[in-house]
């Protein structure tokens, strides 16, 4: 009796040749800009303790109360598997006092993250992003930067059907003289029992509430933009200024409070046209009291998270980028014994000098290793053997044009 396959768990992102190139193009371009602009590597765990993320990210959000992959170990440790990046980013800062030497602090990091999601199009189990964090210094310049960096990765992509939506959430003072007009507000609302205690925790969550209904009751509510003090209002409108002399464009949004609670000041996301309701392809904004809440200095800070799954939708939705297949230099048949040690030797000198070379393996007669070099969608074969060995000169063909030349094995590096 055959034994059942075993399929992925349900929800999860997967790629595989020959799409697993593309998205190694995507993620690779999200993360240039960031690297040009002086930001390190930070490589994190992917699990943490689970208060990183409850005193973090926030309890009313719905990445802590809803999504979050948690268990307790062997330990009896509340482990959970990170939904975000910043909060991690940010204990890692502390833990290792990068706080304490330049600032700004400026890393970037990329890899998977979970959320226990309804899996659809673009939104998944586990999915992966390219994030950046700049800690240390509160100033606009940097928003600008930030919001740049992401800006020039999805142009590296290839992408343009993607707007930039910006707001500010302001400062403390700004935020509490808010709050005593929105609760009022929502007082008025016949609320359920469950989005009352949201409500309770961060009246802002209610302008996240993704149902019609709530939308529909939230469209009279008073919005933070209008209650902004004046620092932080100076702060964002030199945001909007650098953005403007750097040519990058930009909606206002003041009805913008994303999905995580450590959001101040400058917030924006970059929404896609063409990918429907997961239209979200990346965003971010700053964070002022994150770094005090976690135990460090207090701080400020601004990052963001960009999706590789959805921008790689977004890529494919505007046709700016195909699968055209794996591509190699050279593909070195070689016949016989002999022929494979040499077949070994020189496919390790070329790759030294950066080509891509593969080998026929398997004692595959002429024909089938010259179908398999076909296949393989190499630029060019050769076919090693005694004679080859003896004269130390090749026949390389080319595959596109079929046309063959000869030339040493020693000058193979130049040909190609």
């Amino acid at each position: 009796m055959a034994r059942q396959k075993i399929q992925a768990p349900k929800g999860v992102s997967e790629y595989f040749p020959p799409r697993s190139k593309l998205f190694e193009f995507v993620r690779q371009s999200l993360i240039s800009p960031a690297r040009s602009a002086g930001y390190q590597l930070m490589e994190l765990p992917v699990f943490e303790d689970t208060e990183l993320f409850t005193r973090g990210v926030g309890e009313s959000t719905d990445v802590v109360s809803k999504e979050m992959y948690t268990f307790t170990d062997r330990g009896d440790r509340s482990i959970t598997l990170r939904p975000e990046g910043t909060a991690g980013a940010m204990r890692a800062v502390i833990e290792h006092g990068l706080d304490r030497g330049a600032l700004p602090v400026k890393i970037w990091y990329s890899g998977a993250y979970f959320r226990a999601e309804r899996p659809q199009a673009g939104r998944y189990r586990q999915f992966y992003q390219v994030g950046i964090e700049a800690i240390g210094l509160d100033d606009p310049a940097i928003d600008a930067e930030v919001i740049a960096i992401a800006d020039a990765g999805f142009k590296a992509i290839g992408l343009k059907k993607y707007r930039l939506e910006i707001t500010s959430l302001g400062d403390a003072q700004s935020r509490a003289a808010h709050r005593i007009d929105l609760m009022k507000f929502i007082a008025t609302l016949d609320l359920d029992e469950a989005t009352a205690a949201r409500a309770a925790l961060n009246p802002l969550r209610l302008f996240d509430d993704k149902r019609e209904e709530m939308r529909a009751a939230m469209l009279k509510a008073p919005l933070l933009m209008e209650y902004l003090s004046d620092a932080s209002r100076a702060h964002f409108e030199s945001v909007k200024g650098y953005l403007d002399a750097l040519g990058i464009s930009y909606v206002l949004n003041p009805r913008m409070v994303r999905g995580l609670d450590y959001y101040t000041g400058t917030t924006f996301e970059f929404i896609h046209e063409l990918l429907g309701a997961q239209s979200g392809i990346g965003g971010g904004g700053r964070y002022d009291g994150l770094m005090h809440e976690l135990g460090g200095q207090e701080l400020s800070g601004i990052g963001f998270g960009l999706g590789v799954d959805r921008a790689l939708l977004a890529a494919e939705a505007e046709g700016v980028i195909s699968v055209d297949g794996f591509v190699s230099d050279l593909f070195i048949i070689p016949l016989g014994d002999s022929a494979m040690v040499k077949a070994l030797g020189l496919a390790m000198q070329l790759r030294n000098a950066g080509k891509v070379v593969e080998i026929a393996f398997g004692e595959r007669a002429l024909k089938g290793a010259m179908k398999a070099a076909d296949k393989s969608g190499a630029r060019n074969v050769v076919v090693l053997g005694d004679n080859e060995i003896a004269t130390k000169s090749v026949e390389l063909k080319n595959m596109n044009s079929g046309v063959s030349t000869s030339v040493t094995i020693d000058s193979l590096i130049n040909a190609l």
